[in-house]
C-alpha cells in the first residue's frame, strides 16, 4: 500500500458503509465499475460459524457497485489500513485492491477496497435465492445474527437512495 502524504480513500459496499470503525474526514456516495455487490462469501466468523455459516457481501466481478467512499487523512492512512486488514482479511477470502471510484460530485479517486476471491473455499456464488435465505436465517457469529447484517445494509443503502434488488428481496423475506 502506498505510504505517500496523500489522503486515503476507502470504498465500502457492505457493513463498512454503516460501521466503518475508523476516523474519516469525508463520506461520499461513490460508484465503481467492474464489480458488483453480492452475498457471495460464507461467513465463518462475523455472521456465522464453520458448522452453521452465514453469508456476507463481497465485491464480485461484473457490473457496477454504488457504495460509500471515505476520505481518510494522510496521517491516519497507516492505522486505517492496518485496521482494515485485521477486519477484512481475517480468513483471507478478500483481496485488498485499489479501484477507480467516481464520487457523487463526479470526482474520480483511487480507493482501497476488498473484493471476494473466487478461488477461496468461502466463495459462495452463484447461489439460488432459497439457499441465500436459508443461510442468512441460520447465520450467527461474533458480530451477531446474519439477518441483522442484511437488514442494516439494506436500510443504509435505501437511506442513501441506492437500489440493490438482491438485498431488497432478502430484507423482505427474512424480516
Amino acid at each position: 500500500m502506498d505510504v505517500s502524504d496523500e489522503d486515503l480513500w476507502v470504498f465500502g459496499y457492505g457493513s463498512l458503509m454503516w460501521r466503518p470503525g475508523f476516523s474519516f474526514e469525508e463520506r461520499r456516495v461513490a460508484r465503481i465499475e467492474g464489480y458488483r455487490r453480492r452475498l457471495c462469501v460464507f461467513s465463518h466468523v462475523y455472521r456465522g460459524t464453520r458448522e452453521r455459516p452465514g453469508l456476507v457481501l463481497g465485491l464480485d466481478r461484473g457490473g457496477e457497485c454504488v457504495g460509500v467512499a471515505f476520505r481518510v487523512a494522510a496521517m491516519q492512512k497507516s492505522s486505517t489500513i492496518s485496521y482494515l486488514r485485521e477486519r477484512e482479511l481475517v480468513t483471507d477470502v478478500y483481496i485488498e485492491t485499489v479501484v477507480d471510484a467516481v464520487l457523487d460530485n463526479g470526482k474520480p479517486v483511487k480507493a482501497v477496497t476488498y473484493i471476494a476471491d473466487p478461488q477461496h473455499s468461502q466463495y459462495a456464488a452463484p447461489m439460488e435465492p432459497t439457499a441465500l435465505v436459508e443461510l442468512v436465517r441460520q447465520g450467527r457469529g461474533i458480530s451477531g445474527p446474519n439477518v441483522e447484517y442484511v437488514l442494516n445494509t439494506y436500510r443504509h443503502l435505501e437511506a442513501l437512495g441506492i437500489e440493490d434488488a438482491e438485498l431488497a428481496f432478502l430484507a423482505e423475506t427474512v424480516a
